[in-house]
């Protein structure tokens, strides 16, 4: 997506020096930089994988579609 955003001069002429000194695009550099500060606050942690308890059985009943949640809601209801 292109955008136009406006930067201090100094930081504009670091970041191209920056660019072109790791062989980057400026884009590139932007792109960096915006991930590494959006991804470094608390709330983006990568969190540790979840692991969800199982039990023996013998699957889903039928006739039950897991993926229409009105019928599912009906079913548990007249349990």
């Amino acid at each position: 997506m292109r955008t136009t955003i406006r930067l201090d001069d100094q930081l504009l002429e670091k970041a191209k020096q920056y660019a072109l000194a790791h062989g980057m695009t400026f884009t590139a550099v932007v792109e960096d930089a915006l991930r590494e500060k959006i991804m470094s606050r608390p709330g983006y942690k990568k969190k540790a994988p979840v692991k969800l308890k199982t039990v023996n059985g013998n699957g889903v009943n039928p006739g039950v579609d897991l993926d229409d949640s009105a019928s599912l809601f009906d079913l548990m209801e007249s349990q």
